[in-house]
């Protein structure tokens, strides 16, 4: 997994857009506004994604890699370490996951104006 791969990946969905509002160094990924990634450029050894709870304790017992949110709340992120036990195809559908849930969260009006295709 590399930075540039990432990104590409993540902004080819729907409503994707890639800001820093936090710092210089940790790019967010947001669907209409409402964050689904968080890397940090710098080091870019991991991942934060948003998780369905229970699948979030499920991949936390399955794989090394995966763990609590670091700086998020713990019960619905994840932070996945890349070159561990989750591999690229894994990771990405992580993404999908996180974007999913953040996407369903949105306001009907939103989802009704821009359907998943």
């Amino acid at each position: 997994m590399n930075l540039d791969v990432l990104h590409q990946y993540c902004m080819q969905k729907l409503g994707a857009e890639a800001c820093f509002p936090f710092d210089e160094q940790t790019l967010v990924f947001k669907v209409f506004g409402k964050m689904f990634a968080l890397v940090d450029v710098d080091s870019f050894e991991s991942i934060n994604v948003k998780c369905d709870p229970e699948k979030a304790i499920d991949l936390r017992e399955r794989f090394t890699a995966v763990q609590p949110g670091f700086h998020m709340n713990h019960k619905h992120w994840n932070t996945v370490r890349f070159h561990e036990d989750v591999s690229d195809s894994q990771i990405f559908e992580f993404i999908d996951h996180s974007y999913q849930l953040v996407y369903r969260g949105l306001p009907k009006k939103i989802r009704d104006e821009n359907p998943l295709r």
